[in-house]
């Protein structure tokens, strides 16, 4: 299985299968927060923009710079959010854009357990942030939380047994509450706190629910873009037969996240 690897690229593929949850988690995520206004934001690992536009929509931010490696991402947020307080520019953790006297609030959303190495990723993060300044972050709950991507994976390690390693909730370890306390404690935050944060996923009907996977964009799509038309159909059938419906045949189930904060009550030891 190691031959498959994620694919990042296509706005609007990731937005189909993963954006408009984002989305929808964003706001959420920026009123648990619950910051003062007229700061200076980065948001690392941006995507499509979601995150940068909830905190332009009801943070009151004096500014926010939303920063990803992927051209493409960066592409379709710039032309999907016209907020003067927001601009995006085309870079990733290693070289995360720096503002003289820091920035008030350093968060990211659904990006961490994907870079190689998180606590890197926090330090920088930390180094960035004004002293009292919030570093924080929030990603799925992959391992039981995530509903529609569970009983994705459930399905298909049913049928493949190798793929294990592929699903995201054996992958990703980090996407737990001591796991984040323990990355944002090292990284020499303090007041951390980590807490749940739920949303519905509702898809219209099967195809709804099947039609983003087809993306390439993402770990499960680009696992799908791998499978041959047998296996892919034999997928097809397991997952539908296996998922909840109401009598109307929309699909309800719900995404969990986990939202970790912690506060920079001093200059990171890099800048004494």
């Amino acid at each position: 299985m190691s031959e498959i690897r994620d694919a990042w690229s296509v706005g609007s593929a990731y937005d189909d299968f993963m954006g408009r949850w984002s989305r929808r988690l964003a706001p959420v995520f920026v009123e648990w927060l619950h910051l003062d206004g007229d700061l200076h934001w980065l948001d690392v690992g941006c995507g499509t923009g979601a995150l940068t536009e909830a905190i332009a929509g009801s943070a009151r931010p004096a500014s926010v710079v939303g920063c990803d490696p992927s051209e493409g991402f960066v592409a379709h947020a710039r032309a999907h959010c016209d907020d003067p307080r927001a601009s995006f520019v085309v870079a990733g953790v290693g070289a995360l854009p720096r503002r003289a006297g820091g920035y008030g609030s350093v968060t990211s959303s659904l990006v961490l357990n994907f870079l190689p190495d998180t606590a890197a990723a926090v330090g920088e993060m930390r180094s960035l942030v004004a002293v009292h300044g919030v570093v924080s972050a929030c990603v799925w709950d992959y391992a039981g939380g995530m509903s529609f991507l569970r009983r994705f994976w459930d399905a298909v390690v049913s049928l493949d047994p190798r793929a294990r390693e592929l699903d995201e909730g054996a992958r990703f370890p980090v996407c737990r509450p001591d796991a984040l306390l323990e990355l944002f404690r090292g990284s020499g935050l303090s007041d951390v706190r980590c807490e749940a944060l739920e949303i519905a996923t509702e898809f219209a009907s099967f195809a709804d629910y099947w039609r983003p996977f087809l993306g390439a964009t993402g770990p499960a799509p680009s696992y799908v873009a791998a499978l041959d038309p047998d296996h892919r159909d034999a997928l097809t059938r397991a997952l539908e037969a296996s998922l909840p419906r109401r009598t109307d045949g929309t699909i309800p189930l719900t995404a969990r996240a986990w939202a970790v904060r912690g506060t920079a009550s001093s200059k990171p030891r890099s800048d004494d």
